[in-house]
């Protein structure tokens, strides 16, 4: 039986708290308000007028509130006197204590990078700068890198390459409307950020037209004029294609590659390879859909075309982008009114989780640590000498990939990130986790990962802690506190603040959000994600300032790769419009290439993730939310009738799905939304079914994205055991 829930007190006006959704990169706002009740005080949840989301939430941000009196929430630290010992409650300062000591242990046997911090892209800005701050200079470590490396890698790796700088979306959600032709690749709104579909639709009413690339037929598809159904995995050679076509047809804009671009005729040649019927066979697209696709792309005044993680989340991630950015400079579409590629950020603030440190490679403002200028800089601001800085560390899945061996971290610090289900092969995650000398993980309730850890630290919540957050158009917002924590409860920033002092660097730290703030402003100056005139009081009078924004006098940058203002900020170019060094975007030459894993005749299907529209990430907050298990009680497998029929698996049924590195089981659900050859599964559930089991860890390249969006499955009807149906 649940426990009771927490008690709620506050000293919130009567009108409420401005704040905003503690979800996805919309970062919807809304307004908290105390409202009396025979059970105690609650807090009634409203969306509020803001230029993203125009009043409008979905059912996460309408229940968000219910997690913050849950009776599964953590509101002591816990300890384990032994890995086979239940957990205890504890003081914070012995747990504090044994983190200290846990983290300078295994520095003192095995060196400085045995010790690190895995972090998410939930996190507000000035936990995320804190975070890397502390690893590389309380703990002296390499060893640093976050979720947003599932998320975002590809995009910002290929966006950094063609443009010189990495934003999400380089222009305002509302341009979205204006736009007279969307193409959606790999990215369905409709489930995954409900309210920004009323800047799509806007733009129908005015008579847009938008298309979608994907494998599934989404609610987005189906909302659209062209549905475009890829084989998984094939997107790169899908923008290839249609730019041959749009070659051929002599649709590409001139003037403006010449003035603008540079690295054009090496494309043009390498594009002969990818002639409509090859592409083809390649995609499964018709070349008349093809055909039909450029021609809409081409022949408006103002065209988008928006990328998300169907595109991204593969071995060749950063390269399809590029092939799709390729596409957009190709008919001169960035930097022109309502124009232009952009990709959807997904975690709340994976924006600004990745502008401040948390990256392997980077420090604040989007700097590179391996950069002798970033380096002085930000160790100047940090009071400390450059030379201590370590260099950069492994991406994410290559850090725990290697926990708990020889030369890999022994000794691991967990925030706001449950590894055990969101990260790919999953069960192999967990293996490493449990070999690991030391485990502390800071969360707000006991998640998988947290319930294989030495110590669990309480962690605030969204509600409950002031901060800054940076959501999907790079508009850096307030989160405002609006209750009060529970008592044992404790802000991150504090955590690390007080691991700090342990390790005998506290004088360099800060608990206060608007100080960890006002840092982060001195450290991002002059670099890319230049936040120095960004201020709280700013963000509140303007309902919040685009970065880069390098003086307090400066407006803000809400669209970047103007004429003469490549990135915003004072500088300017006669050659081109792009913060690269003659001003000019780059073009890229990027190839097909097969799956790293593709369909035998042991594995003969091909296997998809996403996310499902009632739950988020590891589901660690919405499978503890009434009104979205009620929406979604357990997980379902996507399956099309045909191939459930060659199974025979029906509605409701139950399958058992297999790959290379583990399995899962579910119910079947029947859909024409998907192609016969393709399932599709979320990866919100634990138990029997962590469809992030399956899922290959081949790392892209560049990015050191994994490849969760594809790989071979065998498919066999199986019973489920009723106790593990709903994971």
């Amino acid at each position: 039986m649940p426990g009771p829930r927490l008690p709620i007190t506050t000293s919130a006006p009567e009108q409420g708290v401005a704040t905003h959704c503690p979800y996805c990169s919309l970062q919807c706002a809304m307004t908290l308000t105390p409202r009396e009740h025979d059970t105690g005080t609650v807090l009634e949840v409203a969306g509020a007028p803001f230029p993203t989301n125009r009043g409008g939430l979905c059912e996460k941000g309408l229940s968000a509130a219910e997690l913050l009196t849950h009776p599964d929430r953590l509101t002591t630290p816990l300890v384990r006197d032994a890995r086979d010992e239940p957990f205890r409650a504890a003081s914070w300062d012995e747990a504090l204590q044994r983190i200290a000591d846990g983290l300078t242990v295994a520095q003192e046997r095995y060196g400085r990078d045995a010790a690190g911090l895995f972090g998410g892209g939930g996190m507000t800005n000035e936990k995320a700068y804190q975070a890397g701050k502390f690893v590389r200079v309380a703990l002296r470590s390499a060893s640093i890198d976050y979720n947003g490396r599932f998320c975002m890698s590809s995009a910002a790796a290929a966006a950094t390459k063609a443009f010189g700088l990495d934003r999400g979306m380089p222009f305002p959600l509302a341009d979205i409307a204006r736009a007279d032709t969307v193409l959606l690749v790999g990215s369905n709104p409709a489930d995954v950020m409900p309210p920004a579909m009323r800047w799509f639709s806007a733009g129908r009413e005015r008579g847009a037209q938008h298309l979608v690339v994907d494998p599934r037929y989404t609610a987005t598809a189906a909302a659209a004029d062209v549905h475009l159904q890829p084989v998984p995995g094939t997107d790169l050679a899908l923008a290839n294609g249609l730019l041959h076509l749009a070659v051929k047809h002599r649709l590409i804009d001139t003037a403006y590659i010449a003035e603008r671009t540079t690295g054009w005729p090496a494309v043009r040649r390498a594009l002969r390879q990818y002639w409509p019927d090859r592409v083809e066979r390649i995609t499964g697209v018709p070349v008349r859909v093809m055909e039909r696709a450029v021609r809409l792309l081409a022949g408006s005044r103002a065209t988008m075309i928006l990328s998300g993680r169907g595109a991204e989340q593969h071995a060749k991630g950063s390269d399809t982008a590029l092939a799709w950015i390729n596409l957009a400079l190709a008919l001169g579409l960035p930097g022109r009114p309502y124009s232009g590629w952009a990709t959807m950020t997904g975690q709340g603030n994976g924006q600004g989780g990745r502008e401040h440190g948390q990256k392997a490679d980077q420090l604040p403002g989007y700097r590179m640590l391996a950069d002798p200028a970033a380096r002085e800089h930000v160790a100047g601001v940090w009071g400390v000498d450059p030379d201590e800085l370590p260099q950069p560390g492994v991406s994410a899945y290559e850090m725990l990939d290697r926990l708990g061996t020889d030369g890999g971290v022994r000794a691991l610090v967990v925030m706001a990130s449950n590894v055990a289900v969101s990260a790919p092969n999953t069960a192999h995650v967990r293996e490493r986790l449990r070999s690991l000398d030391f485990l502390a993980v800071s969360d707000i309730f006991l998640s998988e990962t947290a319930e294989l850890a030495d110590v669990v630290l309480p962690s605030t919540q969204w509600a409950e802690e002031d901060g800054t957050m940076t959501n999907v158009e790079g508009r850096v917002l307030r989160r405002r506190r609006a209750v009060d924590a529970p008592d044992g409860v404790r802000s991150d920033l504090a955590v690390l603040a007080g691991l700090a002092a342990r390790l005998g660097r506290g004088d360099l730290f800060a608990d206060d959000p608007r100080t960890v703030f006002a840092e982060l402003r001195r450290a991002s100056a002059g670099g890319k994600a230049d936040y120095a005139g960004i201020t709280w009081e700013r963000i509140e009078a303007e309902r919040g300032v685009f970065w880069p924004c390098p003086s307090e006098d400066h407006p803000g940058t809400p669209r970047l790769f103007r004429e003469g203002r490549g990135d915003g900020a004072e500088r300017s170019s006669t050659q081109g419009y792009f913060p690269t060094p003659d001003g000019r975007a780059r073009f890229h030459v990027v190839h097909h290439r097969d799956a790293a894993e593709m369909p035998d005749d042991a594995y003969p299907y091909r296997l998809t993730t996403g996310r499902s529209r009632a739950h988020y990430q590891s589901g660690t907050q919405t499978r503890r939310t009434k009104a979205l298990l009620d929406a979604e009680p357990g997980p379902s497998v996507e399956i099309h009738p045909d191939l459930a029929a060659r199974l025979g698996v029906d509605e409701g049924g139950d399958l058992l799905l297999r790959t290379r590195r583990g399995e899962a089981r579910m119910r079947v659900r029947l859909s024409r939304a998907i192609r016969p050859d393709t399932v599709f599964a979320p990866f919100h559930w634990s138990g029997d079914a962590t469809i992030n089991d399956l899922t290959n860890p081949a790392l892209d390249p560049v990015s050191r994205m994994p490849e969760f969006k594809t790989c071979a499955v065998e498919l066999t009807a199986a019973p489920i055991p009723r106790e593990d149906a709903d994971g």
